[in-house]
């Protein structure tokens, strides 16, 4: 997963590869604090499917300090077994007068990804998320 300044597409953050610990344990992501200033950010994710999927979609969470602050919803849609995808989104701030500070979200922020064939969960993902 990559993510960018969607008006530049200046590379902000990229994941590499994260293992399949990443379904089992909660995974920690430095990313820098500009991401915030930005008015887009566009987020490409990378992944390989061995089976066919027919309505794969995500479900994301955002939680700080427990509660849920944010949710998003994104279909993808049918997935070719045997095929390597990109799927980019495009993800508007809130605004410069209602972001969040990074000080305050640092640590205490963690993003839940739900994978899913239309209702069925493929695999759930958490990432605590600081910023630097």
């Amino acid at each position: 997963m990559d993510m960018r300044d969607a008006d530049t597409a200046r590379l902000l953050w990229e994941s590499g590869e994260w293992g399949k610990d990443m379904y089992h344990h909660e995974l920690k992501a430095t990313v820098p604090r500009r991401i915030l200033e930005c008015s887009a950010v566009s987020r490409e994710i990378n992944f390989t499917s061995q089976e066919e999927i027919r309505q794969f979609r995500l479900e994301q969470r955002v939680f700080l300090a427990g509660a849920c602050i944010e949710e998003w919803f994104f279909d993808f849609g049918f997935v070719i077994p045997g095929s390597t995808n990109s799927w980019q989104q495009t993800i508007e701030s809130a605004g410069e007068d209602r972001m969040l500070a990074a000080e305050d979200l640092s640590g205490r922020m963690t993003i839940e990804t739900t994978f899913l064939d239309g209702r069925t969960m493929l695999f759930k993902t958490l990432v605590r998320i600081f910023y630097e």
